[in-house]
């Protein structure tokens, strides 16, 4: 078959007309070279423009009102060399495009309009870099991995941020979280098994984990309804019942422990009374020492008064045992401090820490634990 042609002279004047403006355009800029420096000029001086309003609206609220001098000082920390007088045409010139809103108070303020949808801007301030680079720094051993790998862009948007930051001290800088107790090197967990441990957690699902005991040399395997996740100092511990187990104890499994896991496709059971504040307010997480246990319900909620020199107990009258807490200032030059706490092994090991800044102790049965006066103590 035969293709014809037709010619199209419409069709044929405008590409023409196309080849002859673009010619015209490459004379035109050959022959005045400064059209394509005043050209590319523009194109920054337009992207520079992009960047600082996205930063004056990424410093706006939904709910309050943010001053035009407070914005205008944020970005001078960001970097940008403006006038307040840019800062108050940009809102104005934002505000014809954004749902953003003023006040006429003196100074003015902006924010978001109650109707404006949740913004998600590629940028953040100061203040949100340095509430991400925080939670990096201490929380990212508590998040499950489906979270922190929405997380990690901002992370890494916070650090970026922070290095073009003119501020010389950022507030990361001057802050640390110090603990009470001697440093720890935390123990090396296994991730594979750490982010399924997690991943099922967050999913509600059980799992079935290679674990060894504390008391044991080699692994058994468990089948395991997760139920919580808790750090104390650097062990990191789940919270789970067993399910061979009919009366489903809530024990305790150290991440640090299990060598494998693998998530099921069978729901967790979490015990229909469980609420974490109150397991841990019960003490479960100090760990019942054996020979207090011997007293009446495991030691729990138990009555003690201690008596220590004014100097090692002056600690006591400003960070309370317990809500109930009485001090005593005796005239010897001690104090008789009276509160209810859980008989455990971490107050045990607390109350040693004062050495012969203890001079007593009641129940009579503490002291002796606490001066290792019973051999069997562990």
């Amino acid at each position: 078959m035969t293709v014809q042609t037709i010619d199209n002279p419409d069709a044929k004047s405008q590409q023409a007309d196309s080849e002859s403006s673009s010619a015209l355009d490459n004379k035109t800029k050959a022959d005045n070279p400064k059209t394509e420096a005043s050209e590319s000029a523009a194109s920054r001086h337009g992207a520079a423009t992009t960047a600082r309003q996205w930063q004056v609206l990424s410093q706006l609220q939904r709910n309050r009102w943010v001053g035009t001098t407070h914005i205008y000082e944020q970005l001078q920390l960001a970097g940008f060399d403006i006038s307040l007088r840019t800062v108050q045409r940009d809102l104005n010139a934002l505000a014809k495009r954004f749902p953003i809103e003023k006040n006429n108070a003196n100074p003015q303020g902006w924010r978001w309009r109650d109707d404006a949808p949740l913004q998600s801007l590629p940028h953040m301030n100061l203040s949100q870099a340095v509430a991400f680079n925080m939670v990096e720094a201490n929380l990212t051993q508590l998040l499950p991995p489906a979270i922190l790998d929405e997380l990690f862009p901002w992370f890494d948007l916070a650090r970026r941020q922070l290095k073009n930051s003119k501020v010389t001290h950022s507030w990361i800088d001057r802050v640390r979280i110090e603990t009470a107790t001697q440093p720890l090197i935390a123990p090396h967990i296994d991730l594979d098994s750490k982010d399924n441990i997690y991943h099922a957690l967050f999913y509600q699902l059980q799992i079935k984990a290679c674990y060894t005991r504390s008391n044991k040399s080699e692994a058994s395997e468990y089948t395991l309804n997760p139920i919580a996740i808790i750090q104390r100092g650097v062990i990191i511990y789940l919270l789970a019942t067993r399910t061979d187990d009919p009366e489903a104890i809530i024990r305790t499994f150290a991440l640090h422990r299990f060598a494998s896991v693998e998530i099921l496709d069978s729901p967790a059971q979490t015990p229909d009374d469980f609420h974490l504040d109150s397991y841990l307010d019960a003490g479960s997480m100090g760990f019942t020492h054996p020979l207090l246990s011997q007293l009446p319900d495991h030691g729990k909620d138990t009555p003690i008064e201690l008596k220590f020199t004014q100097r090692a107990g002056k600690s006591l009258t400003e960070s309370k045992l317990s809500e109930d807490q009485t001090v005593t200032i005796n005239d010897d030059d001690t104090m008789t401090v009276k509160a209810t706490v859980n008989l455990t092994s971490q107050l045990v090991w607390w109350l040693r820490g004062f050495g012969t800044g203890l001079l007593a102790a009641k129940p009579s049965l503490l002291y002796d634990v606490v001066s290792n006066k019973n051999s069997s103590d562990k």
